[in-house]
């Protein structure tokens, strides 16, 4: 991350530092000295999974089509953000990303964006056993997977879908296909899956895999999170020293969510992503799309900016670009999930963006 000197105080506050402008900067630079250069764009707000922690059994009602951005669209403000705001990194998301029609296309067309950003991706999996060799072709550099579970029938509890071995045949297709490092993202619940810590990782480490256990965090469309039901990093850190032996990870982490562990010595390692009890915020260099155009300078946000709007009035590139930053500039410090006064985002993840 390319932190820039304001004169401000670099320890994370509550609150946005209001009064200050901005200074003259082409980036994503918000007033705690940080620089947004990663994108996370949900190409769709749909998923084909039921997953308990995610959704009702029902789903949700999705965006109309009408409301969501074309091809064209999508790729303007991917192109606006390389370049004109800085970003080097984008991530495609959902929703499921693999039910966006004309995927491999836009890949290609972001790929062909000077200069190139890296593309990756993170779906459930589902269907891309027949499409990594695909969107590889494309351009895209790298994938992640979400994987819970590597027992069918529990896959099927929680995700409401008997579509474990098309998951697992997806994995082993982006491998094949060189979209490596292939990572797998799980998030452990109490009750549910806490005891499958060692089992996803050493099948991780068996299939060249690199796992991620991410901490469950306040992004339900029922809303209806329990800070007791989340199984923490310090958990699932003494769940997986019961099995291997963690060693801290050589390399700086830098701005990555994940803190990183070599396990058994190496090469494998393990990382944990812990959201709500090791927050990560003072080195955040992340900002977010909507499928639906609205830009986000947090995953937990309440507030965001309708880019959608700007485009189809006939914004010029460089309102679209100005219109961004200012959103970046009035991020908060941090995500506020452990102050009393914390409010869930109305948008659940699947409509935000992972």
């Amino acid at each position: 991350m390319t932190a820039v000197d304001l004169g401000l105080p670099r320890v994370p506050g509550t609150r946005g530092q209001t009064g200050v402008p901005r200074p003259e900067h082409p980036g994503l630079l918000d007033s705690f000295g940080r620089v947004a250069t990663d994108l996370r764009v949900s190409l769709t707000d749909r998923c084909n999974l039921r997953c308990t922690y995610c959704m009702p059994a029902e789903g949700l009602d999705w965006l109309p089509g009408e409301q969501v951005l074309t091809d064209d669209e999508l790729v303007r403000l991917m192109r606006i953000a390389v370049e004109q705001l800085g970003i080097t990194d984008i991530r495609l998301t959902g929703g499921e990303p693999l039910l966006r029609a004309g995927l491999e296309d836009i890949v290609g067309r972001v790929t062909a964006l000077r200069p190139r950003p890296r593309v990756s991706m993170t779906t459930n999996g589902i269907g891309l056993a027949k499409r990594a060799a695909g969107l590889a072709a494309a351009g895209l550099d790298r994938i992640n997977v979400s994987l819970d579970t590597i027992d069918r029938a529990r896959f099927a509890e929680l995700t409401r879908r008997d579509r474990l071995p098309h998951v697992l045949a997806g994995l082993a297709a982006a491998r094949d296909a060189g979209l490596s490092p292939v990572k797998v993202n799980a998030v452990l619940m109490r009750g549910l899956n806490e005891d499958e810590a060692a089992p996803l990782l050493r099948f991780c480490l068996d299939e060249g895999y690199h796992l991620r256990f991410i901490e469950q965090m306040p992004l339900d469309a029922q809303h209806g999170w329990n800070r007791a039901d989340m199984i923490t990093a310090a958990e699932i850190l003494e769940k997986l020293g019961a099995a291997f032996t963690l060693s801290p990870f050589p390399a700086a982490r830098g701005g990555a969510p994940a803190e990183r562990w070599l396990v058994d010595g190496g090469p494998g390692d393990v990382g944990v992503i812990a959201s709500v009890t090791r927050p990560f915020c003072a080195a955040c260099e992340r900002t977010r799309l909507t499928a639906d155009g609205a830009v986000r300078s947090c995953l937990f946000s309440n507030d965001e900016t309708d880019l959608r709007t700007h485009l189809r009035a006939g914004a010029r590139d460089e309102e679209v670009a100005d219109a961004w930053r200012a959103t970046m500039w009035g991020k908060l410090a941090g995500h506020e999930i452990n102050e009393a006064g914390f409010a869930q985002p109305i948008r659940p993840m699947s409509a935000i963006g992972g």
